[in-house]
């Protein structure tokens, strides 16, 4: 369902078809209908608070996708993770980047730093008709999917157990229909979050596996 391409500093999940896409994200947010989401790598040093990170990346997104959906990670593109699934005819497909250096507790914010940057970005694609209700509620299966991910991670901060970082992204992309439902009592429901789940979980442990790796260079 969905092809990813590698161009460093730019990773792009293309549909065969252009799909209606809910999301937040910096470029292309809101509900939009196009083939292609696609994330920018940039490293932390240029995230400075005095450039315009959005504007600048706008730009970007203008001059390589037009119309496409845009997300910005400081992680490596590379690790990017996916997962697949089927449900009673029901096809799920989920693209997923996760750093976790800027983690937070939800209903509780650590005091920001500047040199603390990491994002989880998640593409979900299911090959469903859902009408707009049903797209907020899956949607609400892929964050699902995202926090139970983190929360397998084991990692406790000041404020608590982190459930995701201060700058997520979720994209969800559907065809235009008249299912009403799309929960976790239903095959869309259970899809959207198996696919979602099996793509964090993988990028979730690659993560942790870099950050180990980090901390014994660094002696820590």
């Amino acid at each position: 369902m969905i092809a990813v391409t590698l161009d460093r500093p730019w990773l792009e999940a293309r549909l065969v078809r252009p799909m209606r896409m809910l999301s937040w994200a910096p470029v292309g947010g809101g509900l939009t209908l196009s083939d292609r989401v696609l994330w920018r790598e940039v490293r932390n040093a240029d995230l400075t608070p005095e450039f315009d990170a959005l504007g600048w990346f706008a730009g970007q997104m203008a001059d390589r996708a037009p119309g496409a959906v845009g997300l910005m990670t400081s992680r490596d593109i590379g690790g990017w993770r996916e997962g697949r699934t089927e449900v009673e005819g029901i096809a799920a497909h989920a693209i997923a980047t996760v750093g976790l250096s800027n983690a937070e507790a939800v209903g509780a914010r650590l005091p920001w730093h500047p040199a603390e940057y990491g994002t989880i970005n998640l593409f979900v694609a299911v090959d469903c008709g859902l009408s707009e209700a049903a797209q907020l509620e899956a949607m609400s299966i892929a964050v699902q999917a995202r926090t139970a991910a983190v929360i397998g991670a084991g990692l406790h901060l000041a404020t608590g157990q982190a459930t995701g970082t201060g700058t997520d992204c979720v994209v969800l992309a559907c065809h235009a229909g008249r299912v009403p439902h799309a929960g976790l009592h239903t095959a869309v429901g259970e899809a959207v979050g198996a696919a979602a789940l099996e793509a964090m979980r993988l990028a979730v442990g690659d993560w942790l596996a870099w950050y180990e790796r980090k901390r014994r260079e660094i002696g820590a």
